[in-house]
Formats: structure tokens, C-alpha cells, sequence
């Protein structure tokens, strides 16, 4: 988990404080590392907060800027298949260090925004500034596990991995949304696209939105480069051929490539346990890839009706992982 936020906008309103003060209201979702760029020029500015888990040296570091100096991005999240991409660019490359936004940068490079982010498995939110386009996108992961938020007050485009950081923008106006206040007391949550805000909305899963400084301050609609529709249909369309046993055999080989793929870590890994087949697949993945025990957690409760506990441990147990209880009175 890291934070990104960024400004476009108000020459008057973007300033080094006004990024700081953006970032601090994000430290929480990134305690080891703090950056900031911005190009007064063209409007823009950005700021990282880390968590580092991939490349912990300082060649890891967000902003980062592409090898021709062309795109800048602030990026949270990971891309698994970044090896595979770069061995995909090939040898020509130079790369400072072993991140995958070094990846990201190079792939955007060599394929384009929208073709290099159909390659991209994983889960991300994106921020990615052209100099040469003097255009900025905003991109999330296909699923939406990444949060990104994005509105226009005032003069300033502002977007952000939570709320807090608009309110730092001195220029920008918050007013509620009653109509999204009412959809939270129904729902218990706000859908998307709407926020508590009239002028922030939520960038919608596998979407790219694009703005460009001779086009603002209209902002265009996020545009789809991926929809979970058109991949259910093509899947109706194409069912699995084989017999029930080479399914279990496929759905193993890619649970095995997926999980396999997703502990590339610089830094010590760990999942939650439950008693249900979803966790309890992934653990046993994790440990069928791990030369030590892996670390698995679970919550306890007082109410044990809802404890987990007991079938969990017996998981942990057959599994030979390092098991850690959590009791929450």
C-alpha cells in the first residue's frame, strides 16, 4: 500500500508545501519513503508516499521519470508480471534498479499508454505525466483494488488516493453530496463513480482518463481498456474443452503461476487465514513456493459462533506454516 496525489491546475496554487502538505495527510499509507516533483510551467505536481516492497534502495523511489525524461509516474500498487515484461522489452534497456515502475515507464515508452497498460497484471493506481503530450492519465487496475479519487474546483484538477488531501487544496471546494449521503445510508457504502463530495468522484475500475492542457479545464469521461462483461462473454463463448480432470489440473497450474508470481517480495510476505477455500488455497500455494514456513494470520473473536480460530490452526497445522492468533474482545 502506498499513496499517490498530484495537482494540475493553478500555477498561483501548486507550490512544494501544498504537495507535502497533501503527502503527510497520506503517511499512513506509506511509511518508508516521501517524494515530491512538480513542473511549475506546465501546472503539475506530484507526491509519493512508500511502502516499499520491491527495489528497497533508493532507485525505487516515486516520482520517477522514464529514461528519455518524456513520462513522470507516481504509482501505488504492484505489477506481477513485471518480469515477464521485461524480458518482453528486451536487453537494450538500461534500468537503474530492479522496481517494476522502472518497468511500468519502460513499457509506456516502448508500447504506449494503452497498449502497455492491457499487458499490466496486477493491481494499480497510476499516475502518469506526458511532457511531450503536456497530458496527464489517471489509470486503475481492472478490478478496482487500488483506490483512486479525482475532481475539478476552482480552476484546479486535483486526484488522490483518499479524500484527505483535498481538503489541503486551498483553492478547491468540498461541498457534500446529498444524493451520495443517501445512497451510503441505503447502501452502507457510496458507489462508484460518486464520493461524499459533489466534486470528487472515484475513478471507475480499468479505466483511463486522460487530460490535456490545451483541452483544460474540460475533462474528459474515463475511457475502458478493460470490462469484466466482455471477458465473461468471450468465456461463454469459448468454454474449456477439456475433461473435469484437466480443468482441476489448469485452474492448479494457474493458482500455482498467479500466487507463485505474487510473492516476488524484497520484504517478508504473510496472508490471513480463514477456514474458507479461498484463503486456505492460497496459503497452501504460498507454502508449496517457500523453502520456510510462511507466516499466516487469523482473528479471534469472542462470539463463537463467528470464530475461526479452530479450523484455521488446523489448516496452519497440516500446512506447517508459522501461524500467528489475534484475539479481538
Amino acid at each position: 500500500m502506498c499513496g499517490i496525489a498530484g495537482l494540475l491546475g493553478k500555477s498561483s496554487t501548486l507550490s512544494e508545501k501544498v504537495l507535502v502538505d497533501c503527502g503527510t495527510q497520506l503517511a499512513h499509507r506509506g511509511p518508508d519513503a516521501f517524494g515530491t516533483w512538480m513542473d511549475r510551467g506546465a501546472g503539475i505536481g506530484f507526491v509519493h508516499r512508500r511502502l516499499s516492497i520491491l527495489d528497497l534502495s533508493d532507485a525505487g523511489k516515486q516520482p520517477m521519470h522514464s529514461t528519455s525524461g518524456r513520462y513522470t509516474t507516481v504509482f501505488n500498487g504492484e505489477i506481477y508480471n513485471f518480469n515477464e515484461l521485461r524480458s518482453e522489452l528486451g536487453d537494450r534497456i538500461v534500468y537503474r534498479g530492479g522496481s517494476d515502475t522502472e518497468v511500468l515507464l519502460a513499457a509506456v515508452e516502448r508500447w504506449g499508454v494503452v497498449e502497455a497498460v492491457k499487458k499490466f497484471s496486477g493491481m494499480f493506481a497510476i499516475a502518469l505525466w506526458d511532457n511531450s503530450q503536456q497530458q496527464l492519465h489517471l489509470i486503475r487496475d481492472r478490478m478496482g483494488e487500488k483506490p483512486l479519487y479525482y475532481g475539478y474546483s476552482n480552476g484546479n484538477f486535483v486526484f488522490a488516493s483518499e479524500l484527505r488531501p483535498f481538503r489541503k487544496i486551498s483553492d478547491f471546494s468540498l461541498t457534500i453530496d446529498r444524493g451520495a449521503l443517501s445512497d451510503y445510508m441505503k447502501y452502507s457504502y457510496i458507489p462508484a463513480p460518486r464520493s461524499i463530495y459533489h466534486e470528487v468522484r472515484k475513478l471507475p475500475p480499468g479505466t483511463i482518463l486522460s487530460i490535456s492542457t490545451n483541452t483544460f479545464p474540460t475533462v474528459a469521461d474515463p475511457v475502458p481498456y478493460w470490462d469484466a462483461r466482455d471477458i465473461a462473454s468471450s468465456g461463454c463463448q469459448s468454454p474449456f474443452q477439456g475433461s473435469e480432470n484437466e480443468a482441476i489440473e489448469r485452474l492448479d497450474e494457474m493458482l500455482s503461476k498467479v500466487v507463485r508470481r505474487q510473492m516476488i517480495s524484497d520484504v517478508p510476505l504473510g496472508a490471513f487465514l480463514s477456514n474458507g477455500i479461498d484463503s486456505s488455497a492460497i496459503v497452501a500455494m504460498m507454502q508449496k513456493h517457500s523453502t520456510r514456513p510462511i507466516k499466516t494470520f487469523t482473528i479471534g473473536f469472542d462470539d463463537n459462533a463467528n470464530d475461526e480460530l479452530v479450523p484455521a490452526d488446523a489448516v496452519a497445522r497440516h500446512l506447517g506454516t508459522d501461524h500467528i492468533v489475534h484475539l479481538v474482545t
